[in-house]
């Protein structure tokens, strides 16, 4: 069930936390990964750390998600060097908080130009060549706060906000060719950056959340490796909220 061999996917933000358990819940499931990110050096641990560990064949594109030229060439270096691309994995993504009245332009064009801008263009890119497959997965990682807000991140709200919307619009024009386009949203993942968190501040985010924890990685990947499979197929245009009850909607 939800295997994935013989299937082809994309990962951008592949070195990160979530990115990389995400890369791991594929190859674990078959898949032969495409795995992207602006470190190219960090990028290569990484792909050698998976393959030691899962096994498999796979590569790694280096491409600055804020560079438009870059982006658009990622999906057609990706099918030259894999043979096809069967799954997208929109995860890369950065932050630039702070209060509305305080946010200067850059910081807003940053987050949106990474966010938003650069899965726009990989969907675009993606599309094409998986309707002439006949068939492809688009998953695209937003977030709880794209849903509930939260202060001090409106330019990353938008952003994921806008990915959940643009999903939904790109779901109901592929969905007659066998291609489903989803969203996962994460909630509070331990990550590098939460393990920097005090103890106090630990317990106060848990305290929010029904699960009486925050969630692992794994949760992630787990979820990115269903709607990437077979047995999703029926499922599109939706996002499914993995955050211990944080948020029930």
């Amino acid at each position: 069930m939800f295997s994935l061999e013989g299937k082809t996917a994309l990962v951008t933000g592949a070195s990160g936390g979530i990115g990389s358990a995400i890369a791991y819940a594929l190859a674990r499931q078959g898949a032969r990964l495409a795995l992207s990110g602006s470190n190219g050096e960090k990028l290569r641990v990484f792909r050698e750390q998976l393959q030691d560990e899962v096994g498999g064949n796979h590569v790694e594109i280096t491409c600055n998600l804020s560079d438009s030229q870059q982006v658009e060439e990622l999906v057609p270096a990706t099918i030259d060097t894999l043979g096809g691309m069967d799954i997208l994995v929109n995860n890369a993504g950065i932050t630039r908080d702070n209060l509305a009245m305080r946010m200067k332009d850059e910081e807003w064009d940053d987050v949106i130009r990474i966010n938003l801008e650069a899965s726009f263009r990989l969907m675009r890119a993606a599309a094409r060549p998986m309707m002439k497959a006949k068939g492809g997965r688009i998953i695209s990682i937003t977030s709880v706060v794209g849903t509930t807000g939260n202060p001090g991140q409106m330019n990353y709200v938008a952003a994921k906000a806008g990915l959940a919307g643009m999903s939904k619009s790109l779901a109901q024009e592929l969905a007659s060719r066998n291609i489903t386009v989803n969203c996962v949203a994460p909630g509070f993942i331990r990550t590098a950056m939460t393990e920097a968190l005090t103890d106090d501040q630990r317990a106060g985010i848990n305290s929010r959340i029904p699960a009486g924890r925050m969630g692992e990685g794994g949760d992630i990947g787990a979820a990115v490796a269903y709607l990437a499979s077979d047995e999703a197929g029926y499922v599109t245009g939706q996002t499914l909220h993995v955050n211990g009850g944080m948020a029930m909607v």
